[in-house]
């Protein structure tokens, strides 16, 4: 028995299984980014970051230096290309722990330059062209016009260039992120696609060039093979979700690596009419059986399943009754007269008879598996099977 009262279990055999999947249909010559923020989607980041490595990612992907930092710390020198801001008081960290950073701006490039030549030294970075995204990188042409090829922008090519020649910058890559790649209609994805070859192109007529070109994220390595370029940055895929109902789901097989559990800590006979939790927001019809189950919305269970959600006890569901407390959720298991104190309940997982997978709650919160998976809290134990 789990000694714990929630905890999620973490496949690693599954980790490595999906990576090979995505490596097995990525272009030639292309290599593989891990992308690990957000404690690798929630699934724990050293762990994976391990894992992830040893099935073969040739590099990892984080939001902030402070995960990056961790990874290092943790023992692995992978590179590292961190796609958010670091702050420049954090700027000499880039380089004491050999970490790449992105740029979007010649005032970010800018600063790290400024950081660097203090330190009679270099910071690796990555170039990121805002192609459609609309959130950072350089725009490359008018993005509120119709591409048309030949339409991009001499200031952005001015703008590469002075970046190019500040000091203290190893210029490793460039690359770019699809805004609707896991959507069915693939158009705005092949624009995008499109203006940043063509801006990628232009640089070289300039006479710059790169080592790495990246624009793939995972929907975009299943259904557009064309954009694997130099490499790829698998994110969900990885912890086997697909991107979303639109993606080509017949080339790899995914594999969810997450399971959440918990147990029952208390069972109460309850007649009609009780009203539970907070609120008393719903109340029984008959007779029943309650069990309180320690998990709750501070663990990473919605409030939002409240009176909505299912839980699986036995390899049998019981809805979720009232409202989802902070620590605690309620079942109704009146038809489960077998139930007892202690037994253990899945709250997230695939299950053989009825999925209560990451993509299932989503549904129940109109969000997405990614949010489900990331909200699972730092103070829920997780337990790795090799």
């Amino acid at each position: 028995m789990a000694p714990h009262d929630v905890w999620a279990e973490i496949s690693l055999k599954e980790i490595s299984h999906n990576i090979r999947e995505i490596k097995r249909i990525l272009a030639p010559g292309a290599r593989l980014m891990a992308v690990v923020k957000a404690n690798a989607y929630g699934h724990g980041v050293l762990e994976v970051t391990g894992q992830a490595i040893s099935a073969g990612a040739d590099a990892l992907g984080v939001a902030r230096i402070s995960e990056a930092v961790q990874i290092r710390k943790g023992g692995f020198d992978a590179p590292i290309l961190i796609f958010g801001h670091t702050p420049q008081a954090l700027a000499p960290m880039l380089m004491d722990y050999d970490l790449t950073q992105s740029i979007w701006s010649r005032e970010t490039a800018a600063v790290l330059s400024q950081t660097a030549r203090s330190e009679n030294a270099k910071i690796k970075v990555h170039i990121n062209i805002d192609t459609g995204m609309g959130r950072l990188g350089i725009m490359p042409c008018d993005l509120t016009q119709p591409y048309s090829p030949g339409h991009i922008s001499k200031d952005a090519v001015k703008t590469v260039e002075a970046i190019h020649r500040l000091h203290g910058l190893d210029i490793k890559g460039i690359y770019t992120h699809f805004a609707a790649a896991d959507e069915a209609d693939k158009r705005s994805t092949i624009r995008q696609f499109e203006i940043f070859n063509e801006f990628v192109e232009r640089l070289k007529q300039e006479g710059i060039e790169f080592q790495l070109c990246h624009a793939a994220n995972s929907a975009a390595i299943l259904d557009m093979p064309e954009t694997h370029l130099d490499m790829v940055r698998a994110g969900i895929s990885i912890y086997g979700y697909y991107p979303s109902q639109s993606v080509n789901r017949d080339k790899i097989a995914l594999r969810p690596a997450l399971t959440l559990k918990s147990r029952i800590i208390h069972l109460k006979k309850v007649g009609a009419g009780f009203r539970v939790s907070y609120g008393g927001t719903e109340e029984t019809l008959q007779p029943t059986a309650i069990a309180t189950v320690s998990v709750g919305y501070a663990d990473g269970y919605s409030r939002r399943l409240s009176s909505k959600g299912e839980m699986m006890i036995g390899g049998c569901l019981a809805p979720v009754i009232g409202r989802v407390c902070m620590d605690q959720t309620m079942l109704n298991v009146g038809h489960l007269p077998d139930v007892r104190v202690g037994d253990e309940v899945v709250v997230l997982g695939s299950h053989e008879n009825s999925p209560i997978a990451a993509d299932e709650i989503a549904k129940l919160l109109n969000t997405i598996s990614y949010e489900v998976l990331t909200s699972i809290s730092h103070r829920v134990a997780r337990t790795y099977c090799r």
